[in-house]
């Protein structure tokens, strides 16, 4: 059985993202942002996390970075209304599999959870398809943009979804 944890603090979006996996998956547990996230994930244990960025308290890069430090064997899959590819930059080198846009959730969302599981890495298409392909081969040229866009207001901002 695969264990899936989401975070993301709009509780509308909460429930279609664990409806939604809950057709092929487990979600053990939803929380609203990135330190529930990451209590929720020392008591539980999930296979793969689902992870917004835009959160209050603590957004989705600086939780994933947290995760990477504490040597967290949970898959990151990224769920965002963020298309620009420094988002992408930075959540690869904050150590995402996935990065869904949640414009094209019903879609890609299950997509990128499999490919997670598989130790493989997934981007949703309606990013540039020749950026997304360098940024996937290259990911530790992202380590710059992480930093700065875990710091970014835009990245702590809980507007959209």
């Amino acid at each position: 059985m695969i264990r899936l944890l989401v975070a993301d603090d709009h509780e509308a979006m909460r429930e279609k993202v664990v409806g939604t996996l809950n057709v092929e998956y487990t979600v053990v547990d939803a929380v609203s942002d990135g330190q529930e996230m990451l209590n929720a994930e020392s008591r539980i244990g999930p296979d793969v996390i689902v992870l917004d960025i835009s959160m209050p308290v603590m957004n989705g890069f600086e939780a994933a970075t947290r995760l990477r430090q504490r040597e967290s064997k949970a898959k990151i899959v990224f769920l965002t209304i963020h298309d620009d590819p420094e988002y992408l930059d930075a959540a690869l080198s904050a150590g995402a599999h996935g990065y869904v846009i949640k414009s094209r959730l019903a879609s890609d969302l299950c997509i990128a959870v499999r490919e997670a599981i598989a130790g493989r890495r997934f981007v949703s298409p309606t990013i540039s398809p020749a950026y997304c392909d360098e940024a996937v081969r290259k990911p530790e040229q992202c380590n710059q943009l992480s930093s700065a866009l875990s710091k970014s207001p835009r990245a702590d901002r809980s507007g959209g979804y």
